[in-house]
């Protein structure tokens, strides 16, 4: 792995670390996240190869990143307080970020140090026909987890900023200014 690529993962799993802290609902909680997957997506993801079973492990992957990331996302505390939309990402929540984000890294390397030829035998076993295929189902696993997770977030806090509270004006709402 690249040091480009160690400072990626890394900033991934240190994005729940930040929610493990209470925190304000804002921008920052959507834009941060998105904005790495972003960067991801684009250096990464050359092409989506369709031949073989390639999109098979793209849809397998992908759909464990949606799991993960709603799951992520529905395990993430949302309280209204003073007015504002808290947020506090719990155990489950992070153990599933951190989880699917070491499983990516930890594959990375295990390919990297030996498990190369394993990935090959299970590739063409399974008619996965190059590397661009794990390249792209790891991709966008990530970026589904990511994606997923935050829109949890974001549909939870709009629900819980209009349910529950006395009077629409009174209702907590997403910070805006930070």
């Amino acid at each position: 792995m690249t040091t480009t690529e160690w400072i990626t993962d890394i900033a991934l799993v240190l994005i729940v670390f930040r929610q493990l802290r209470e925190g304000r609902l804002d921008r920052r909680t959507f834009l941060i996240p998105l904005g790495i997957v972003a960067v991801v997506a684009y250096s990464y993801l050359d092409s989506v190869p369709t031949a073989g079973n390639d999109l098979v492990l793209i849809a397998a992957l992908t759909a464990v990143g949606a799991a993960l990331g709603i799951a992520g996302g529905a395990c993430t505390r949302i309280r209204p307080l003073d007015g504002h939309l808290m947020i506090k990402a719990g155990a489950v929540s992070a153990v599933l970020w951190v989880l699917g984000m070491g499983a990516r890294m930890g594959f990375q390397v295990w390919v990297e140090h030996g498990g190369a030829d394993d990935v090959a035998r299970f590739s063409i076993d399974h008619h996965i026909t190059s590397d661009q295929a794990w390249v792209a189902a790891f991709v966008l696993m990530a970026v589904t987890e990511v994606v997923t997770r935050v829109a949890t977030i974001y549909v939870r806090s709009r629900a819980r900023a209009t349910t529950g509270a006395p009077a629409a004006s009174a209702a907590p709402v997403l910070d805006r200014t930070a």
